[in-house]
């Protein structure tokens, strides 16, 4: 990978020592004392809850494809994937240069990693680690680049990384690889060899199960799962959580998990969210919804992103068992409703159980990461 000089490139060991010495100069949340009172299902912010990272228009590395210095989270930092490894969080977050367009999208978008050691006060790696190269990927990825990680686990211990790849002209589903979350291969579109091979498509979490105190992936009949989607959720399923494939009612036709509801917080469109959860009751997934600008919920802002609920059949993960009516986590504060999207949106990516209690990071307005904590994940 390459890193912050034109010239050398850092090895392992020094990438390592930045992350855990190298001081984030972002301003971050609240210490990790103990959240205000909640029911065992909802999330509620730290008090005095603030951005936990946002961009640095000083932090730099060497861009492969430019050939020169990138300020690579100038403008915004957002949409984190989670998980926890050696007793810490971290966190793969999306973060936008200031090359190009000032709109939505108009960026090149690289995959920054941030360690914590109590799940809230955060330490950035000076460099992205997943991000477009001179690699495979190329095509795929430049120069609007790598977007809106999840990340799970196997059981043997491998990070799977599922994001969007963007070019400009389309966007696609990519996987990628890793065993200390610093170093990725990359393994290209999820649906390769499939008829869905080319398929615009992004947003997928992939089905996990708490074993012990740590999250790893769950398989259901045998093979794992993976719900996907933007405007319509969809499922997949997969032997090695590299190569999917996806739930057909017939050829050619994808079956729809869930789909926008008129009337309702979700009614313009759902989204994957964090990796579901596989409990004795079901499969526990958030999700995220916007509402309509017409025919919505009236009682919500138009075309604002909430966090949403739903409990799959824990045998089929294509049938839902429940739905809620209303979003369970929505825009509140100030820094929520302000920004790139001022819509608002709390968009949620990240879910993690970390020292007992479940931690859930979204990205706030696209433009920074927060936090929300809850004793449990009940429906």
């Amino acid at each position: 990978m390459a890193f912050d000089s034109g010239a050398a490139r850092p090895d392992r060991r020094m990438i390592v020592a930045g992350l855990a010495l190298a001081a984030s100069r972002l301003a971050v949340g609240e210490s990790a004392a103990a959240p205000r009172a909640a029911g065992r299902d909802r999330f509620v912010r730290p008090a005095g809850a603030k951005p936990i990272i946002a961009a640095d228009p000083n932090a730099e590395f060497f861009c492969p494809m430019r050939r020169a210095p990138v300020r690579w989270r100038a403008l915004h930092a957002f949409n984190p994937a989670a998980v926890v490894k050696d007793d810490a969080v971290y966190l793969l977050f999306r973060a936008e240069d200031d090359s190009g367009a000032m709109a939505i999208g108009g960026h090149t978008s690289r995959l920054g990693l941030a360690r914590s050691s109590d799940g809230v006060n955060f330490t950035v790696l000076p460099s992205p680690v997943l991000y477009p190269d001179d690699d495979s990927q190329r095509a795929a990825e430049w120069d609007g680049g790598c977007e809106d990680p999840r990340l799970a686990m196997r059981e043997d211990g491998l990070f799977v990384c599922t994001y969007s790849q963007f070019n400009r002209k389309a966007v696609m589903l990519g996987i990628a690889t890793s065993r200390d979350l610093i170093f990725w291969e990359k393994h290209g579109v999820a649906f390769a060899g499939s008829r869905y091979e080319k398929m615009m498509m992004k947003s997928a979490a992939i089905v996990q199960r708490l074993a012990g105190d740590r999250l790893v992936a769950a398989k259901i009949d045998g093979r794992y799962w993976m719900l996907f989607g933007q405007g319509k959720i969809y499922a997949a399923h997969s032997t090695d959580m590299i190569r999917w494939t996806p739930v057909e009612t017939a050829p050619g036709q994808l079956k729809v998990v869930m789909a926008p509801r008129p009337g309702k917080f979700d009614s313009h469109l759902a989204e994957a969210g964090p990796s579901p959860i596989l409990t004795s009751r079901g499969i526990v997934m958030l999700y995220n919804g916007r509402n309509a600008a017409k025919d919505g919920d009236p009682s919500r802002p138009p075309l604002g992103y909430a966090a949403g609920r739903a409990l799959l059949d824990p045998r089929d993960p294509t049938r839902v068992l429940d739905r809620g009516d209303a979003p369970f986590f929505a825009p509140e504060l100030r820094w929520e409703k302000t920004g790139q999207y001022a819509q608002g949106t709390t968009f949620i990516e990240g879910l993690v159980c970390f020292r007992g209690e479940w931690l859930l990071y979204y990205g706030s307005a696209d433009s920074v990461v927060g936090v929300a904590r809850s004793p449990g994940l009940d429906v």
